[in-house]
């Protein structure tokens, strides 16, 4: 955007790239804040509430569309008091205002629009508003005066409108009748996504299809549990898919947001760091149930990506790189057949290259809008995908991927969230424990590291960090995940501060969130600003909800401090959202994880040893051989009192005649320690 003849409305100093996108529209933008809802009630206007985020393909449609058009801008400023969010940046406001959509229109998306008063009620919400009228959607240059008119004519019906709004989102957070979950949620959350499985291209449903990868690793924790071959072939088959489809980036690896068809190929193209965290944990699940080392190769080339295009120089995570360059969707990614011919002229292979990955003189890529091709080339493979195959044509991949290197890229949002960043954490950590690769320790330890040094502070912990500002207080999600991270570290690495950590946070969770009528965490901080409902969130969606994922850290920290009190808490959770998990459990997925953890056998490992010796490792190598779902392993070296003040069970456990020694517990069942690797695994082939 040429912003030299251009004025700057009031997102010109905020952080956010995506209210920074909207810094030079002629409409006049204000940031959520009280000065907003003030000079809307001195100006008596209801408030047009824009919410979107830097990397959404139609918040830049809408924007260039409507918000840089000179005539929308003026209806907007004359009639409405503007105000701009950033979904990451305030994920609560977004939470809120998505759910008011959803009830008032059945859907939701971005850009989301609300209409609403200044006491922040909304009374009439939409996604993306054209221009003009158009295919039954009321345009902006219609919808503004008609607000105006009944703003000024009808205030009563708006009002009453914006009440009934607030009651059914109220009503939503009203206590339920609490029940227990038993075994029988878990088959029947297998059975709802065995319907809806693709046979054919795998994932679930039809279209557009999105990656789901919590939905994965229960499938794989279901089948470890149940013996059903069903539940590891449909996790299998969509692993499999998507890291052959267009929407993995085959050049530059990382997958995109999700397909727009059932086979995976045609992507919405950017790319988001929470997805990219989970499915490195989906990926590392599958290798470890099947042994396909593409799926290793997967989390490296995730890795790759992530440390070269996602990672700032201090270690923390960026957030998004755009759909976008040029202006046009996909435009990086695509490719012309006679491009591609020229640039692998006279390499081996480079027939097979272009069979294997699907290239045609006409394009492989269709226009979504019309289903017709556009000329341009997706790469994608279709016959059955093996690592001996694909490494056949490394040498190609990297000439093209150096090529692609010269062109305009899409823009990145370069700001670190705490919670996506704790998602990352987890994943490099559990991927390190399989694995055993450095870099991905390295990576997740200067990921936490960040987050200490430039978020957490005096204030508490922050949500969001950009060009040397830190702000926002944290949410449930960022203590949550973060949390997460630092569980799968210690469980990675046994570096007693990251244990700290986990436990520091978790009781500051427990006093900020949880609550001590009714149960349950709320998604914002009680003495935070005040907002037209307090919420409670436990659908997993593309981010597992913050409840879920705080359930089982509850259920690990039990175990890992031999706090029952913490157990009661997980029990608790599940007790609040039984009826809601119970109507349907498969969207509950990432909360299940948690509830085999309660409902399976829980193993608890002390090692008294040395940090690094060979009796250790080998004791910690033989542990992951019997790949057990649920366990915790404590490390308790000499000379640590830390351990023995954090679990305090653990106070008397000592080495026997000197030997590196492992204490065993089966649901709160303990063994006699034992000084030999023999020794425990007939310990655990006994169980």
């Amino acid at each position: 955007m040429d912003t030299q003849k251009k004025i700057p409305n009031r997102l010109f100093n905020e952080k956010s790239p995506y209210l920074l996108q909207h810094a030079y529209n002629p409409v006049d933008w204000y940031p959520w804040g009280e000065e907003a809802f003030e000079k809307a009630r001195l100006e008596d206007k209801p408030i047009f509430l824009s919410i979107g985020y830097s990397t959404c393909h139609w918040c830049h449609v809408m924007e260039e569309e409507s918000f840089e058009d000179p005539e929308v801008a003026r209806l907007i400023n004359q009639f409405l008091l503007p105000i701009k969010v950033d979904r990451e940046e305030r994920p609560d406001i977004d939470n809120i205002y998505m759910n008011a959509c959803q009830i008032m229109t059945g859907r939701g998306g971005w850009p989301l629009s609300i209409f609403m008063t200044a006491d922040k009620k909304p009374f009439f919400t939409a996604t993306y508003i054209p221009k003009k009228s158009r295919y039954g959607r009321m345009g902006l240059l219609e919808l503004i005066p008609r607000i105006n008119e009944l703003w000024h004519k009808d205030r009563d019906k708006l009002n009453s409108s914006a009440n009934r709004i607030v009651a059914a989102l109220q009503s939503d957070e009203t206590e339920r009748e609490r029940g227990e979950l038993e075994e029988e949620v878990l088959s029947t959350a297998y059975q709802e996504m065995e319907s809806g499985f693709d046979d054919e291209y795998g994932g679930f449903g039809g279209q557009p299809k999105f990656p789901m990868p919590h939905q994965l690793v229960f499938l794989l924790r279901y089948w470890q549990r149940s013996g059903k071959q069903k539940a590891l072939e449909m996790a299998e088959k969509t692993l499999l898919a998507m890291r052959a489809g267009g929407i993995y980036d085959q050049l530059g690896f990382a997958f995109h947001r999700y397909s727009t068809d059932r086979q995976w190929v045609l992507p919405h193209f950017e790319k988001m760091l929470y997805d990219q965290a989970l499915l490195i944990y989906a990926y590392t699940e599958g290798y470890q149930a099947s042994g396909k080392e593409i799926f290793s190769r997967t989390v490296q080339e995730i890795v790759a990506y992530i440390e070269r295009e996602m990672t700032s120089p201090q270690g923390g995570f960026y957030s998004a790189e755009d759909a976008d360059s040029e202006g046009i969707e996909g435009k990086f990614y695509l490719w012309d057949f006679k491009e591609v011919k020229e640039l692998i002229a006279g390499e081996e292979k480079a027939n097979d290259f272009i069979r294997f990955f699907n290239l045609k003189e006409k394009g492989n890529y269709l226009e979504e809008a019309n289903g017709e091709l556009t000329g341009k080339n997706i790469l994608h493979i279709n016959e059955q995908l093996v690592l001996t195959q694909l490494l056949k044509y490394e040498k190609i991949r990297e000439r093209l991927f150096k090529e692609r290197e010269k062109r305009v890229h899409p823009a990145k949002d370069d700001k670190i969230l705490t919670d996506w960043n704790g998602l990352m954490i987890a994943a490099l950590a559990r991927a390190y424990s399989v694995f055993k690769q450095d870099k991905f320790l390295d990576l997740a330890r200067q990921g936490a590291n960040f987050i200490i040094s430039f978020l957490y502070g005096r204030q508490g912990l922050l949500h969001r960090y950009r060009d040397g500002d830190a702000a926002i207080k944290a949410n449930l999600d960022d203590y949550a995940f973060l949390i997460w991270g630092f569980i799968e570290l210690y469980q990675a690495n046994y570096q007693t501060e990251d244990l700290e950590w986990a436990l520091k946070l978790n009781q500051e969770m427990i006093e900020l969130f949880w609550d001590e009528r009714k149960g349950g965490f709320f998604f914002a901080a009680g003495n935070e600003e005040e907002l037209i409902i307090r919420q409670k969130e436990i659908y997993d969606g593309a981010i597992p909800s913050g409840n879920s994922v705080a359930f089982w850290n509850l259920v690990r920290i039990a175990h890992l401090t031999g706090q029952h009190k913490y157990q009661e808490m997980a029990l608790e959770i599940s007790r609040v959202f039984s009826q809601r998990i119970k109507s349907s459990p498969s969207i509950f997925s990432q909360f299940l994880l948690g509830l085999t953890a309660l409902l399976d056998p829980f193993y608890d490992f002390v090692i008294v040893g040395e940090k690094d010796e060979q009796e250790t490792d080998h004791f910690l190598a033989e542990i992951k051989k019997h790949q057990l779902r649920n366990k915790v392993i404590l490390l308790k070296q000499q000379g640590d009192q830390k351990i023995a003040s954090l679990a305090k069970f653990t106070t008397e456990y000592k080495k026997i005649d000197n030997k590196t020694t492992v204490y065993i517990c089966k649901d709160y069942s303990c063994q006699l320690p034992v000084t030999t690797v023999d020794r425990m695994n007939e310990a655990l082939k006994s169980e």
